[in-house]
């Protein structure tokens, strides 16, 4: 008795990694333990993270799931990437998380990631028509109907494939441009939403392959008029969840001295094609928060003033974002803001 396992890794292309995989035969039944799962190795000098005459690099199983695409008792692998002396390689930026998720578990944070995407349809996006454009941005935002809608079929297969694999997917919807659309993440502790998304994003890939579509990350796909893409990160603390000076900490602290600057620069590739103060974006270098404001840096939302706790969305992120980078980020300035203030 054998079964399918399949490795997925993040390799180490620049300025975006890419999702890459490769397919494990096992004997046995597979086991939800992951750790039982064996170490891989591959190509290093092939995924932009190693050179021809050292290019063996290892696959270190961290998370895994049902195989929602082969079904039967085949399973997803993710895997973190490390040397082969073990020492995590330098495109592992989980391997960056995990000591700062350790570190301020106690505060017991959590996120909600929004995950837009756009589908395209060879060079366009599905939706637009051969030489043209579609009608004005407008009906698109949770729309319904053939003349508004593109992609529905992929969105939810997609969906069912996320739900099959037992992941944490909260919702999903149309977006404010034709083929593009959201589905979310969480809520979830950082290792885990960040996990998660990755494989939600190696599942969206992979159903859209069957449609002959593909999806991109791409933070502006359409230069102009055109809302970008984002990957909206929702964030909170226990201290967040029981009380508002906590919410009000968190967003000062997101703006304190450098640290917009040493967040946006780490937010994904081309955060400043997206983020220019128009299409519900605040400027990529100026930093503001503000309740129910889709225009400033970091959203307070209505019923979080309302009820004096909850969240806060911190809106600059882009739709390429590593997540184990952001929520690194906004773990290590949140948590040990509200630490320093006797808020944790």
């Amino acid at each position: 008795m054998t079964f399918k396992a399949e490795y997925i890794w993040i390799d180490g292309t620049e300025p975006t990694a890419k999702l890459r995989s490769k397919t494990k035969i096992m004997p046995g039944s597979p086991s939800s333990d992951v750790s039982e799962l064996p170490v891989w190795g591959f190509d290093g000098s092939s995924t932009n993270q190693a050179e021809g005459h050292a290019s063996d690099r290892v696959l270190k199983p961290v998370f895994t799931c049902p195989d929602p695409i082969r079904g039967g008792d085949d399973v997803l692998v993710l895997c973190e990437v490390f040397h082969i002396d073990m020492t995590p390689h330098e495109s592992n930026t989980r391997a960056g998380l995990r000591p700062l998720a350790e570190r301020f578990a106690g505060q017991e944070p959590i996120f909600g990631i929004e995950q837009e995407y756009t589908f395209f349809d060879g060079h366009r996006p599905l939706g637009f028509p051969e030489g043209g454009f579609p009608a004005a941005q407008g009906g698109y935002y949770c729309g319904v109907g053939a003349d508004e809608i593109f992609g529905r079929d992929i969105v939810e297969k997609h969906l069912d494939n996320c739900l099959k694999a037992g992941l944490g997917i909260s919702g999903i919807n149309a977006e404010v441009m034709p083929g593009q659309w959201e589905f979310q993440v969480g809520p979830l502790a950082p290792l885990e939403v960040s996990d998660q998304l990755w494989i939600a994003r190696w599942l969206l890939y992979r159903t859209a392959e069957d449609f002959n579509v593909s999806a991109t990350l791409d933070p502006k796909p359409v230069k102009g008029d055109w809302n970008g893409a984002g990957a909206h990160t929702n964030f909170s603390t226990r201290a967040m969840r029981e009380g508002y000076d906590a919410i009000i900490t968190a967003c000062e602290s997101l703006g304190e001295g450098s640290k917009p600057m040493d967040h946006v620069k780490h937010y994904g590739a081309g955060i400043d094609d997206r983020l220019t103060g128009l299409h519900e974006t605040a400027p990529w270098n100026e930093y503001s928060y503000g309740v129910s404001n889709r225009g400033a840096s970091v959203r307070i939302p209505w019923q979080v003033e309302q009820d004096r706790k909850g969240y806060i969305e911190d809106r600059r992120p882009n739709a390429n974002v590593d997540p184990y980078v952001v929520t690194r980020l906004i773990v290590d300035t949140c948590c040990a803001a509200l630490e320093k203030a006797g808020q944790a």
